[in-house]
Protein backbone atom coordinates (compact mmCIF):
# COMPACT_ATOMS: atom_id res chain seq x y z
CA UNK A 1 0.00 0.00 0.00
CA UNK A 2 1.49 3.26 -1.09
CA UNK A 3 1.86 6.61 1.09
CA UNK A 4 -1.14 7.94 -0.01
CA UNK A 5 -3.65 5.16 0.49
CA UNK A 6 -2.28 4.65 4.01
CA UNK A 7 -2.83 7.52 5.18
CA UNK A 8 -6.58 7.71 3.72
CA UNK A 9 -7.34 4.57 5.34
CA UNK A 10 -5.56 5.90 8.58
CA UNK A 11 -7.43 8.80 8.73
CA UNK A 12 -10.56 7.14 7.68
CA UNK A 13 -10.32 4.59 10.16
CA UNK A 14 -10.05 7.60 12.82
CA UNK A 15 -13.03 9.34 11.75
CA UNK A 16 -14.92 6.37 11.68
CA UNK A 17 -13.70 5.28 15.48
CA UNK A 18 -15.01 9.16 16.91
CA UNK A 19 -18.54 8.97 14.27
CA UNK A 20 -19.47 5.36 16.01
CA UNK A 21 -18.16 6.26 19.52
CA UNK A 22 -20.26 10.01 18.40
CA UNK A 23 -23.48 8.10 17.48
CA UNK A 24 -23.41 5.75 20.49
CA UNK A 25 -23.37 8.78 22.87
CA UNK A 26 -26.08 10.97 20.62
CA UNK A 27 -28.88 9.92 22.11
CA UNK A 28 -28.06 9.38 25.61
CA UNK A 29 -26.41 12.65 26.28
CA UNK A 30 -28.65 14.52 24.55
CA UNK A 31 -31.53 13.36 26.73
CA UNK A 32 -29.39 14.12 29.84
CA UNK A 33 -29.12 17.62 28.60
CA UNK A 34 -32.82 18.37 27.86
CA UNK A 35 -33.32 16.84 30.87
CA UNK A 36 -30.80 18.90 33.20
CA UNK A 37 -32.28 21.89 31.77
CA UNK A 38 -35.86 21.30 31.95
CA UNK A 39 -35.76 19.06 35.35
CA UNK A 40 -38.08 20.83 37.96
CA UNK A 41 -36.26 19.51 40.89
CA UNK A 42 -32.94 20.90 42.21
CA UNK A 43 -29.71 18.62 43.90
CA UNK A 44 -29.15 19.59 47.44
CA UNK A 45 -26.01 21.04 46.06
CA UNK A 46 -27.79 23.23 44.11
CA UNK A 47 -30.58 24.48 46.58
CA UNK A 48 -27.28 25.40 48.72
CA UNK A 49 -25.70 27.40 45.82
CA UNK A 50 -29.11 29.34 45.10
CA UNK A 51 -29.29 30.33 48.71
CA UNK A 52 -25.77 31.69 48.55
CA UNK A 53 -26.46 33.10 45.42
CA UNK A 54 -29.88 34.52 46.93
CA UNK A 55 -31.59 33.05 43.38
CA UNK A 56 -35.19 31.96 43.26
CA UNK A 57 -34.82 28.84 41.15
CA UNK A 58 -38.63 28.16 40.23
CA UNK A 59 -38.49 32.40 39.02
CA UNK A 60 -37.71 32.82 35.26
CA UNK A 61 -36.19 36.07 33.70
CA UNK A 62 -36.63 38.37 30.24
CA UNK A 63 -34.41 38.07 28.09
CA UNK A 64 -32.86 41.68 29.35
CA UNK A 65 -32.53 40.43 32.76
CA UNK A 66 -30.52 37.37 31.57
CA UNK A 67 -28.46 39.34 29.19
CA UNK A 68 -27.50 41.20 32.40
CA UNK A 69 -27.04 38.64 34.37
CA UNK A 70 -24.58 37.04 31.98
CA UNK A 71 -22.72 40.40 30.86
CA UNK A 72 -22.09 40.78 35.00
CA UNK A 73 -21.01 37.31 35.55
CA UNK A 74 -18.88 37.47 32.85
CA UNK A 75 -17.18 40.85 34.07
CA UNK A 76 -16.57 39.97 37.77
CA UNK A 77 -14.56 36.79 35.98
CA UNK A 78 -12.72 38.88 33.80
CA UNK A 79 -11.27 41.12 36.87
CA UNK A 80 -11.06 38.08 39.02
CA UNK A 81 -8.30 36.27 36.38
CA UNK A 82 -6.83 39.79 35.68
CA UNK A 83 -5.97 40.38 39.29
CA UNK A 84 -5.01 36.51 39.93
CA UNK A 85 -2.09 37.14 37.37
CA UNK A 86 -1.40 40.41 37.90
CA UNK A 87 -0.38 39.23 41.99
CA UNK A 88 1.13 36.23 40.91
CA UNK A 89 4.22 36.88 42.79
CA UNK A 90 2.35 36.48 45.84
CA UNK A 91 0.31 33.80 45.31
CA UNK A 92 1.09 29.92 46.39
CA UNK A 93 2.84 27.14 43.90
CA UNK A 94 3.45 30.51 41.80
CA UNK A 95 6.99 28.59 40.85
CA UNK A 96 8.90 31.89 41.27
CA UNK A 97 7.40 33.03 38.64
CA UNK A 98 6.81 36.76 37.91
CA UNK A 99 3.69 38.78 37.42
CA UNK A 100 2.13 38.96 34.41
CA UNK A 101 2.55 42.11 32.40
CA UNK A 102 -0.41 44.27 31.95
CA UNK A 103 -1.90 44.00 28.36
CA UNK A 104 -0.82 40.16 28.33
CA UNK A 105 -2.91 40.06 31.39
CA UNK A 106 -5.87 41.61 29.72
CA UNK A 107 -5.90 39.48 26.56
CA UNK A 108 -5.75 36.15 28.87
CA UNK A 109 -8.58 37.52 30.72
CA UNK A 110 -10.03 38.53 27.96
CA UNK A 111 -9.08 34.72 26.38
CA UNK A 112 -10.56 32.92 29.17
CA UNK A 113 -14.05 34.55 30.36
CA UNK A 114 -14.99 34.70 26.32
CA UNK A 115 -14.33 30.57 26.23
CA UNK A 116 -11.69 31.53 23.46
CA UNK A 117 -8.40 30.62 25.10
CA UNK A 118 -6.06 32.30 22.71
CA UNK A 119 -2.52 32.53 24.40
CA UNK A 120 -0.39 34.68 23.64
CA UNK A 121 2.46 33.45 26.15
CA UNK A 122 3.99 30.01 27.24
CA UNK A 123 1.58 28.46 29.28
CA UNK A 124 4.48 26.10 31.57
CA UNK A 125 6.78 29.37 31.64
CA UNK A 126 4.01 32.29 32.25
CA UNK A 127 1.22 30.74 34.43
CA UNK A 128 1.84 29.12 38.20
CA UNK A 129 -0.85 26.40 39.50
CA UNK A 130 -2.55 28.51 41.24
CA UNK A 131 -3.57 31.07 38.57
CA UNK A 132 -4.09 27.72 36.40
CA UNK A 133 -6.10 26.41 38.68
CA UNK A 134 -8.18 29.31 40.49
CA UNK A 135 -8.09 31.11 37.43
CA UNK A 136 -8.13 29.44 33.46
CA UNK A 137 -9.49 25.99 35.12
CA UNK A 138 -12.28 27.97 36.50
CA UNK A 139 -13.46 29.40 33.46
CA UNK A 140 -12.82 26.71 31.32
CA UNK A 141 -16.40 25.67 33.17
CA UNK A 142 -18.12 28.44 33.34
CA UNK A 143 -17.29 29.74 30.34
CA UNK A 144 -18.72 26.69 28.83
CA UNK A 145 -21.82 26.67 31.13
CA UNK A 146 -22.54 30.50 29.45
CA UNK A 147 -22.58 28.72 26.00
CA UNK A 148 -24.58 26.08 26.86
CA UNK A 149 -26.97 28.39 28.65
CA UNK A 150 -27.49 30.90 25.84
CA UNK A 151 -27.99 27.85 23.31
CA UNK A 152 -31.29 26.33 25.85
CA UNK A 153 -32.36 29.88 26.41
CA UNK A 154 -32.67 30.35 22.51
CA UNK A 155 -34.28 26.54 22.54
CA UNK A 156 -36.67 27.87 24.80
CA UNK A 157 -37.66 31.04 23.32
CA UNK A 158 -38.59 28.52 20.22
CA UNK A 159 -40.13 26.02 22.05
CA UNK A 160 -42.56 28.72 24.27
CA UNK A 161 -45.81 30.04 23.71
CA UNK A 162 -46.87 34.11 24.63
CA UNK A 163 -43.84 33.83 27.73
CA UNK A 164 -42.38 37.01 28.58
CA UNK A 165 -39.52 35.01 30.18
CA UNK A 166 -36.41 32.63 28.76
CA UNK A 167 -35.30 31.00 31.60
CA UNK A 168 -33.59 31.84 34.38
CA UNK A 169 -29.19 32.20 34.08
CA UNK A 170 -28.17 31.53 37.57
CA UNK A 171 -30.65 27.83 37.32
CA UNK A 172 -28.87 26.95 33.93
CA UNK A 173 -24.98 27.94 34.72
CA UNK A 174 -25.60 26.17 38.05
CA UNK A 175 -26.65 22.91 36.51
CA UNK A 176 -24.57 23.17 33.11
CA UNK A 177 -21.35 23.31 35.59
CA UNK A 178 -22.43 20.54 38.09
CA UNK A 179 -24.41 18.18 36.44
CA UNK A 180 -23.11 18.18 32.98
CA UNK A 181 -19.44 19.69 32.99
CA UNK A 182 -18.22 18.45 36.45
CA UNK A 183 -19.13 14.31 35.87
CA UNK A 184 -18.10 14.48 32.25
CA UNK A 185 -14.77 15.93 32.89
CA UNK A 186 -13.99 13.96 35.96
CA UNK A 187 -14.46 10.75 33.95
CA UNK A 188 -11.85 12.52 31.19
CA UNK A 189 -9.20 12.97 33.34
CA UNK A 190 -9.41 9.95 35.07
CA UNK A 191 -9.10 7.93 31.43
CA UNK A 192 -6.44 10.33 30.21
CA UNK A 193 -4.07 10.12 33.35
CA UNK A 194 -4.54 6.13 32.85
CA UNK A 195 -3.34 7.17 29.22
CA UNK A 196 -0.20 9.01 30.48
CA UNK A 197 -1.26 12.84 31.13
CA UNK A 198 0.48 13.51 34.18
CA UNK A 199 -1.13 14.86 36.81
CA UNK A 200 1.05 16.54 39.77
CA UNK A 201 2.30 19.19 41.51
CA UNK A 202 6.01 19.10 40.96
CA UNK A 203 6.91 21.86 38.97
CA UNK A 204 9.85 21.75 37.01
CA UNK A 205 12.58 19.23 37.77
CA UNK A 206 16.17 18.83 36.37
CA UNK A 207 16.58 15.37 34.70
CA UNK A 208 19.49 12.95 33.35
CA UNK A 209 19.72 12.09 30.35
CA UNK A 210 21.25 8.97 28.70
CA UNK A 211 23.91 11.57 26.35
CA UNK A 212 25.02 12.41 30.01
CA UNK A 213 23.43 15.99 29.90
CA UNK A 214 20.45 17.65 31.84
CA UNK A 215 17.02 18.48 31.02
CA UNK A 216 14.78 20.31 32.67
CA UNK A 217 10.88 18.43 32.82
CA UNK A 218 7.71 20.66 33.55
CA UNK A 219 5.28 18.88 36.07
CA UNK A 220 1.60 20.30 35.97
CA UNK A 221 -2.22 19.17 37.39
CA UNK A 222 -2.55 18.69 33.34
CA UNK A 223 -4.74 15.34 33.51
CA UNK A 224 -7.64 17.42 35.44
CA UNK A 225 -7.12 20.59 32.93
CA UNK A 226 -6.74 18.75 29.67
CA UNK A 227 -10.22 17.02 30.09
CA UNK A 228 -12.64 20.51 30.70
CA UNK A 229 -10.28 22.28 28.18
CA UNK A 230 -11.79 19.70 25.36
CA UNK A 231 -15.03 19.28 26.83
CA UNK A 232 -15.58 22.97 27.58
CA UNK A 233 -14.73 23.50 23.77
CA UNK A 234 -11.79 25.57 25.72
CA UNK A 235 -8.85 24.55 23.98
CA UNK A 236 -5.74 26.28 26.29
CA UNK A 237 -3.21 23.96 26.25
CA UNK A 238 -1.46 23.61 29.69
CA UNK A 239 2.36 23.35 27.50
CA UNK A 240 3.60 25.53 24.65
CA UNK A 241 3.45 22.54 22.38
CA UNK A 242 -0.50 21.92 23.63
CA UNK A 243 -1.66 18.12 22.61
CA UNK A 244 1.73 17.83 20.86
CA UNK A 245 3.17 17.76 23.69
CA UNK A 246 3.74 13.99 25.27
CA UNK A 247 2.58 15.16 29.05
CA UNK A 248 -0.73 16.43 27.20
CA UNK A 249 -1.19 13.68 24.49
CA UNK A 250 0.79 10.97 25.22
CA UNK A 251 -0.18 8.39 22.75
CA UNK A 252 -2.40 7.80 19.28
CA UNK A 253 -5.01 6.63 20.66
CA UNK A 254 -5.48 9.16 23.26
CA UNK A 255 -5.33 11.60 20.28
CA UNK A 256 -8.42 10.05 19.33
CA UNK A 257 -9.70 10.22 22.62
CA UNK A 258 -9.30 14.13 22.79
CA UNK A 259 -11.20 14.63 19.26
CA UNK A 260 -14.02 12.42 20.61
CA UNK A 261 -13.73 15.00 23.82
CA UNK A 262 -14.16 18.06 22.28
CA UNK A 263 -16.75 16.85 19.49
CA UNK A 264 -18.70 15.36 22.64
CA UNK A 265 -21.34 17.76 23.78
CA UNK A 266 -21.77 20.15 20.80
CA UNK A 267 -22.75 16.89 18.73
CA UNK A 268 -25.15 16.27 20.98
CA UNK A 269 -26.64 19.54 21.69
CA UNK A 270 -29.25 19.00 18.90
CA UNK A 271 -30.63 15.89 20.32
CA UNK A 272 -31.09 18.32 23.44
CA UNK A 273 -32.96 20.70 20.96
CA UNK A 274 -35.08 17.90 19.00
CA UNK A 275 -36.39 16.84 22.71
CA UNK A 276 -37.00 20.45 24.18
CA UNK A 277 -38.78 21.34 21.07
CA UNK A 278 -41.02 18.51 20.83
CA UNK A 279 -39.97 17.14 17.84
CA UNK A 280 -36.47 14.86 17.72
CA UNK A 281 -36.84 14.98 13.99
CA UNK A 282 -35.43 18.84 14.00
CA UNK A 283 -32.69 17.99 15.88
CA UNK A 284 -31.19 15.20 13.47
CA UNK A 285 -31.89 17.62 10.72
CA UNK A 286 -29.30 20.18 12.06
CA UNK A 287 -26.82 16.91 12.92
CA UNK A 288 -27.17 16.38 9.54
CA UNK A 289 -25.86 19.90 8.54
CA UNK A 290 -23.20 19.76 11.00
CA UNK A 291 -21.75 16.91 9.68
CA UNK A 292 -22.24 17.46 6.01
CA UNK A 293 -19.96 20.80 6.28
CA UNK A 294 -17.62 18.99 9.18
CA UNK A 295 -17.24 15.49 6.58
CA UNK A 296 -16.42 18.03 3.63
CA UNK A 297 -13.69 20.10 5.01
CA UNK A 298 -11.81 17.21 6.89
CA UNK A 299 -11.87 15.80 2.80
CA UNK A 300 -10.79 18.73 1.68
CA UNK A 301 -8.16 19.41 4.09
CA UNK A 302 -6.87 15.52 4.09
CA UNK A 303 -6.90 15.73 -0.18
CA UNK A 304 -4.26 18.79 0.09
CA UNK A 305 -2.10 17.58 3.19
CA UNK A 306 -1.67 14.56 1.09
CA UNK A 307 -1.61 16.02 -2.06
CA UNK A 308 1.55 17.81 -0.59
CA UNK A 309 1.52 20.98 -3.25
CA UNK A 310 4.78 22.60 -2.74
CA UNK A 311 8.56 22.34 -3.30
CA UNK A 312 9.13 21.08 0.45
CA UNK A 313 6.58 18.73 0.84
CA UNK A 314 7.09 16.98 -2.67
CA UNK A 315 10.90 16.65 -1.43
CA UNK A 316 10.34 15.07 1.40
CA UNK A 317 7.55 12.78 0.32
CA UNK A 318 4.51 14.02 2.52
CA UNK A 319 3.36 17.49 4.14
CA UNK A 320 5.38 16.41 7.54
CA UNK A 321 6.71 19.96 8.49
CA UNK A 322 4.80 21.43 11.51
CA UNK A 323 3.47 17.88 12.43
CA UNK A 324 4.14 15.46 15.68
CA UNK A 325 5.49 12.12 14.08
CA UNK A 326 2.95 10.37 16.42
CA UNK A 327 -0.21 11.29 14.65
CA UNK A 328 1.08 11.68 11.02
CA UNK A 329 -0.94 13.56 8.72
CA UNK A 330 -4.61 11.97 9.11
CA UNK A 331 -4.27 11.91 13.14
CA UNK A 332 -3.32 15.89 12.86
CA UNK A 333 -5.86 16.70 9.88
CA UNK A 334 -8.75 15.65 11.85
CA UNK A 335 -7.64 16.82 14.87
CA UNK A 336 -7.68 20.37 13.45
CA UNK A 337 -10.43 20.57 11.40
CA UNK A 338 -12.53 18.99 14.80
CA UNK A 339 -10.80 21.88 17.32
CA UNK A 340 -11.60 24.68 14.31
CA UNK A 341 -15.10 23.36 14.22
CA UNK A 342 -15.78 23.17 17.74
CA UNK A 343 -14.32 26.43 18.56
CA UNK A 344 -11.87 24.38 21.19
CA UNK A 345 -8.62 25.77 19.75
CA UNK A 346 -6.27 22.87 20.88
CA UNK A 347 -3.82 22.06 18.24
CA UNK A 348 -1.58 18.93 17.90
CA UNK A 349 0.09 20.41 14.96
CA UNK A 350 1.15 23.71 13.42
CA UNK A 351 -1.36 24.93 11.04
CA UNK A 352 1.44 26.94 9.92
CA UNK A 353 2.97 25.04 8.39
CA UNK A 354 -0.12 23.05 6.51
CA UNK A 355 0.44 23.54 3.02
CA UNK A 356 -1.64 26.92 1.28
CA UNK A 357 -4.49 25.35 1.00
CA UNK A 358 -4.97 22.76 3.43
CA UNK A 359 -4.24 25.75 5.97
CA UNK A 360 -6.75 27.15 4.56
CA UNK A 361 -9.16 24.90 5.72
CA UNK A 362 -8.95 25.45 9.13
CA UNK A 363 -9.18 28.77 8.82
CA UNK A 364 -12.56 28.38 6.62
CA UNK A 365 -14.01 25.95 9.20
CA UNK A 366 -13.87 29.11 11.60
CA UNK A 367 -15.13 31.56 8.90
CA UNK A 368 -18.31 29.38 8.40
CA UNK A 369 -19.28 30.96 12.09
CA UNK A 370 -17.88 27.18 13.73
CA UNK A 371 -20.96 25.40 13.13
CA UNK A 372 -19.37 22.15 12.41
CA UNK A 373 -20.67 21.54 15.19
CA UNK A 374 -19.84 23.87 16.97
CA UNK A 375 -18.52 24.93 20.22
CA UNK A 376 -20.81 23.73 23.80
CA UNK A 377 -23.94 25.75 23.24
CA UNK A 378 -22.38 28.66 20.98
CA UNK A 379 -22.26 25.88 18.13
CA UNK A 380 -26.48 25.16 18.28
CA UNK A 381 -27.40 28.74 18.99
CA UNK A 382 -24.94 29.61 16.24
CA UNK A 383 -26.46 27.30 13.02
CA UNK A 384 -29.93 27.95 14.68
CA UNK A 385 -29.87 31.23 14.00
CA UNK A 386 -28.24 30.51 10.37
CA UNK A 387 -31.13 27.77 9.98
CA UNK A 388 -33.85 31.14 10.55
CA UNK A 389 -32.01 33.17 7.73
CA UNK A 390 -32.43 29.84 5.27
CA UNK A 391 -36.63 29.81 6.41
CA UNK A 392 -36.53 33.57 5.50
CA UNK A 393 -34.56 33.34 2.70
CA UNK A 394 -36.89 29.91 0.90
CA UNK A 395 -40.01 32.35 2.32
CA UNK A 396 -39.27 34.86 0.18
CA UNK A 397 -39.13 32.35 -2.66
CA UNK A 398 -42.46 31.19 -2.52
CA UNK A 399 -43.98 34.38 -1.39
CA UNK A 400 -45.25 33.36 2.07
CA UNK A 401 -44.31 34.57 5.98
CA UNK A 402 -41.77 32.44 6.71
CA UNK A 403 -41.93 30.32 10.00
CA UNK A 404 -39.92 28.57 11.97
CA UNK A 405 -41.24 25.43 14.33
CA UNK A 406 -44.10 27.64 14.60
CA UNK A 407 -43.07 30.82 15.36
CA UNK A 408 -43.10 33.48 12.35
CA UNK A 409 -39.82 35.39 11.35
CA UNK A 410 -40.50 38.52 10.79
CA UNK A 411 -38.71 41.98 10.17
CA UNK A 412 -37.49 41.94 14.04
CA UNK A 413 -35.90 38.07 13.86
CA UNK A 414 -34.60 38.79 10.50
CA UNK A 415 -32.45 41.90 11.67
CA UNK A 416 -31.44 40.33 14.83
CA UNK A 417 -30.01 37.49 12.90
CA UNK A 418 -28.55 39.46 10.27
CA UNK A 419 -26.59 41.46 12.81
CA UNK A 420 -25.66 38.63 14.64
CA UNK A 421 -24.16 36.92 11.22
CA UNK A 422 -22.22 40.32 10.44
CA UNK A 423 -20.55 40.95 13.86
CA UNK A 424 -17.72 38.24 13.32
CA UNK A 425 -16.60 39.16 9.92
CA UNK A 426 -16.62 42.92 10.59
CA UNK A 427 -14.54 42.38 13.91
CA UNK A 428 -12.07 39.87 11.75
CA UNK A 429 -11.74 42.20 8.60
CA UNK A 430 -11.44 45.19 10.79
CA UNK A 431 -9.09 44.31 12.96
CA UNK A 432 -6.87 42.26 9.80
CA UNK A 433 -6.92 45.77 7.93
CA UNK A 434 -6.11 48.25 10.90
CA UNK A 435 -2.81 46.19 11.24
CA UNK A 436 -1.61 47.00 8.51
CA UNK A 437 -3.56 50.25 7.74
CA UNK A 438 -2.06 51.75 10.59
CA UNK A 439 1.71 53.03 9.97
CA UNK A 440 3.07 52.83 13.77
CA UNK A 441 1.25 49.37 13.82
CA UNK A 442 2.22 47.80 10.66
CA UNK A 443 5.53 48.75 11.32
CA UNK A 444 5.38 46.61 14.54
CA UNK A 445 3.30 44.29 12.71
CA UNK A 446 5.92 43.21 9.90
CA UNK A 447 8.84 43.94 11.94
CA UNK A 448 7.82 42.19 14.67
CA UNK A 449 5.28 39.85 14.77
CA UNK A 450 5.35 38.40 11.03
CA UNK A 451 8.45 36.29 10.38
CA UNK A 452 6.63 34.80 6.97
CA UNK A 453 6.52 37.94 5.04
CA UNK A 454 4.32 38.21 2.00
CA UNK A 455 1.03 36.52 1.59
CA UNK A 456 1.74 34.19 4.12
CA UNK A 457 1.88 36.74 6.95
CA UNK A 458 -1.69 38.37 5.80
CA UNK A 459 -3.14 34.80 6.40
CA UNK A 460 -1.15 34.52 9.85
CA UNK A 461 -2.58 37.78 10.92
CA UNK A 462 -6.03 37.20 9.46
CA UNK A 463 -6.00 33.77 10.92
CA UNK A 464 -5.51 35.66 14.66
CA UNK A 465 -8.41 37.58 14.12
CA UNK A 466 -10.84 34.82 12.92
CA UNK A 467 -9.58 32.82 16.02
CA UNK A 468 -10.12 35.54 18.03
CA UNK A 469 -13.44 37.07 16.87
CA UNK A 470 -14.85 33.47 16.42
CA UNK A 471 -13.77 32.48 20.44
CA UNK A 472 -11.80 29.60 19.06
CA UNK A 473 -8.49 30.47 20.46
CA UNK A 474 -6.05 28.06 18.16
CA UNK A 475 -3.00 29.84 16.58
CA UNK A 476 -1.49 29.48 13.05
CA UNK A 477 1.56 29.13 15.20
CA UNK A 478 3.89 30.97 12.91
CA UNK A 479 3.05 34.68 14.40
CA UNK A 480 4.50 36.45 17.38
CA UNK A 481 1.14 38.09 19.10
CA UNK A 482 2.55 38.53 22.52
CA UNK A 483 2.58 42.52 21.38
CA UNK A 484 0.71 45.33 23.13
CA UNK A 485 -0.92 45.59 19.39
CA UNK A 486 -2.19 42.51 19.10
CA UNK A 487 -2.53 41.50 22.99
CA UNK A 488 -5.07 44.79 23.02
CA UNK A 489 -6.82 43.87 19.78
CA UNK A 490 -7.15 40.38 20.07
CA UNK A 491 -7.99 40.93 23.76
CA UNK A 492 -11.39 43.25 22.23
CA UNK A 493 -12.33 41.17 19.37
CA UNK A 494 -12.80 38.31 21.99
CA UNK A 495 -14.73 40.26 23.81
CA UNK A 496 -17.05 41.70 21.08
CA UNK A 497 -17.04 38.49 19.36
CA UNK A 498 -18.32 37.04 22.49
CA UNK A 499 -20.81 39.18 23.58
CA UNK A 500 -22.37 40.90 21.23
CA UNK A 501 -23.49 38.04 19.57
CA UNK A 502 -25.02 36.37 22.53
CA UNK A 503 -26.99 39.77 23.71
CA UNK A 504 -28.64 39.14 20.07
CA UNK A 505 -29.51 35.70 20.50
CA UNK A 506 -30.91 36.06 23.79
CA UNK A 507 -32.90 39.45 22.19
CA UNK A 508 -34.14 36.59 19.34
CA UNK A 509 -35.02 34.15 22.34
CA UNK A 510 -37.06 36.57 23.82
CA UNK A 511 -39.09 38.04 20.73
CA UNK A 512 -39.64 34.07 20.05
CA UNK A 513 -40.84 33.41 23.08
CA UNK A 514 -43.42 35.98 22.90
CA UNK A 515 -44.79 34.59 20.60
CA UNK A 516 -47.87 31.97 20.27
CA UNK A 517 -47.67 28.84 17.93
CA UNK A 518 -48.63 29.22 14.60
CA UNK A 519 -49.99 25.86 12.94
CA UNK A 520 -48.55 24.42 10.06
CA UNK A 521 -50.33 24.95 6.35
CA UNK A 522 -49.50 23.55 2.93
CA UNK A 523 -47.00 26.54 2.43
CA UNK A 524 -45.18 25.63 5.51
CA UNK A 525 -41.42 24.23 4.69
CA UNK A 526 -40.55 21.42 6.82
CA UNK A 527 -37.29 21.66 8.47
CA UNK A 528 -36.56 18.27 9.06
CA UNK A 529 -36.30 17.42 5.72
CA UNK A 530 -32.89 17.13 3.10
CA UNK A 531 -34.50 19.73 1.39
CA UNK A 532 -33.93 21.65 4.16
CA UNK A 533 -30.79 20.43 5.01
CA UNK A 534 -29.80 21.36 1.80
CA UNK A 535 -30.81 24.60 1.91
CA UNK A 536 -29.17 25.50 5.71
CA UNK A 537 -26.13 23.82 4.00
CA UNK A 538 -26.07 26.28 1.12
CA UNK A 539 -27.07 29.54 3.00
CA UNK A 540 -24.01 28.72 5.21
CA UNK A 541 -21.47 28.58 2.42
CA UNK A 542 -23.00 31.73 0.71
CA UNK A 543 -23.71 33.86 3.51
CA UNK A 544 -20.40 33.31 6.17
CA UNK A 545 -17.97 31.64 3.74
CA UNK A 546 -18.41 34.49 0.57
CA UNK A 547 -17.88 37.28 3.24
CA UNK A 548 -14.43 36.46 3.47
CA UNK A 549 -13.66 35.42 -0.30
CA UNK A 550 -11.77 38.45 -1.06
CA UNK A 551 -9.18 37.90 1.91
CA UNK A 552 -8.69 34.44 0.79
CA UNK A 553 -8.29 35.44 -2.50
CA UNK A 554 -5.36 37.66 -0.78
CA UNK A 555 -3.81 35.27 1.53
CA UNK A 556 -4.04 31.35 1.06
CA UNK A 557 -5.53 31.16 -2.20
CA UNK A 558 -2.80 33.15 -4.06
CA UNK A 559 -0.18 31.49 -2.08
CA UNK A 560 -1.57 27.92 -2.90
CA UNK A 561 -2.30 28.81 -6.74
CA UNK A 562 1.57 29.87 -7.01
CA UNK A 563 2.75 26.78 -4.81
Amino acid sequence: MDATASAWLSGGLSLLTVLVALALVHRPLGDFLAHTYTSKRDLRIERGLYRVMGVDSSSEQTWQAYARAILAFSLVGLLAVYLLQRLQTVLPYSLDLPAVPEVLSFNTAASFTTNTNWQSYSPDVTLGYTVQLAGLVVQNFVSAAVGMAVAVALVRGLAYRRSGTIGNFWVDLTRGTIRVLLPISLLGALVLLAGGVIQNLAGFQDVGTLAGLTQVLPGGPVASQEAIRLIGTNGGGFFNANSAHPFENPAAWTNVLQILLLLLIPSAMPRMFGTMVGDRRQGYAIVAVMGALFLAIWAAAMAFEIGGAGTAPQLAGAAMEGKEARFGIAGSVLFGIATTGTSTGAVNSMHDSYTALGGMMPLLNMMLGEVAPGGVGAGLYGILVLSIIAVFIAGLLVGRTPEYLGKKITATQITLASLYILVTPALVLIGTALSFAIPAVREDVEGTSIWNPGVHGLTEVLYAFTSAANNNGSAFAGLTANTDWFNSALGVAMLLGRFLPIILVLALAGSFAAQDHVPATAGTLPTHRPLFVGLTVGVIILVTALTYFPVLALGPLAEGLVA
